[in-house]
């Protein structure tokens, strides 16, 4: 019996030493660790280390798409207002987003699309009165999106000065979107910021339509993914507005017949 124990300490300490060195890539001599410094403390080491990568891992968060829970919304916010990253649903793909206010996420996405920065990205207001707070609108561009909008639209517009210099393009246009999805729509006003949109496809422009796909695809370098159902895989369709002349730029979900 004591034979016994003595093999299966032994066993273990060799077990402890085996999976530390490896995860940690630290490998220091037998005389400054010995087998029962792994034995006692193995467990405490591998306990902070998954706790550590637990931390890491994306939140993977279900949000009803017709009536979003306050407080899953709050959560969300919550992880932009710091600066976060979040996936979420919107009526055309599952869209990459952070507040346009914050810098500093804004160029963690740059990194995850590996986009160059000169080609600002589109985002999302909550609607006709807060786009009029980040772009100038004509009486013909105001009619236009009020008839679309919410939908699966993009309009470019000349920027107004409360938008961030990165989000502009050189002639100082942006591209805007009031999607028709009550979760993003939720996240923008808790907000009281617009909030980045692009595309969280693959590095090839494979589109996902499942949240679980896209949380194991990106992990973590992004802070949450929002499970709102099933989205139609389709981009969006850009218009742009720029002096009144309609121009479309892309032919997207958004039917473009009444532009040609």
């Amino acid at each position: 019996m004591v034979a016994s124990l003595a093999i299966f300490n032994c066993n273990l300490d060799s077990m402890y030493r085996a999976i530390i060195e490896r995860l940690f890539a630290w490998k220091p001599t037998k005389q400054i660790t010995p087998n029962w410094l792994y034995f006692n403390w193995g467990p405490v080491f591998l306990a902070i280390y998954f706790s550590y990568k637990l931390k890491q891992l994306s939140m993977l968060i279900n949000i009803n798409a017709q009536n979003p829970q306050p407080r899953f919304i709050e959560k969300v916010v919550g992880i932009l207002k710091k600066g976060g990253v979040v996936i979420y649903p919107t009526d055309t793909n599952y869209g990459i987003g952070c507040d346009i206010m914050n810098k500093k996420a804004i160029g963690r996405i740059y990194k995850i699309k590996q986009r160059d920065k000169s080609k600002p990205f589109s985002f999302i207001c909550s609607g006709l009165k807060n786009i009029s707070h980040y772009a100038k609108v004509s009486n013909y561009a105001y009619k236009t999106m009020r008839r679309l909008l919410p939908g699966p639209y993009t309009f470019v517009l000349e920027g107004s000065k409360l938008v961030p210099k990165i989000m502009l393009t050189q002639r100082k246009t942006a591209g805007i979107r009031v999607p028709k999805n009550s979760i993003c729509l939720a996240m923008v006003n808790e907000l009281g910021n617009p909030i980045i949109t692009t595309s969280a496809t693959m590095a090839d422009g494979t589109i996902f339509h499942d949240a679980s796909l896209i949380h194991d695809y990106f992990g973590n370098r992004i802070d949450a993914v929002i499970d709102g159902s099933i989205v139609p895989g389709k981009p969006s369709s850009v218009i742009s507005l720029i002096d009144d002349i309609p121009e479309v730029i892309r032919e997207g979900l958004g039917d473009v017949r009444i532009f040609e």
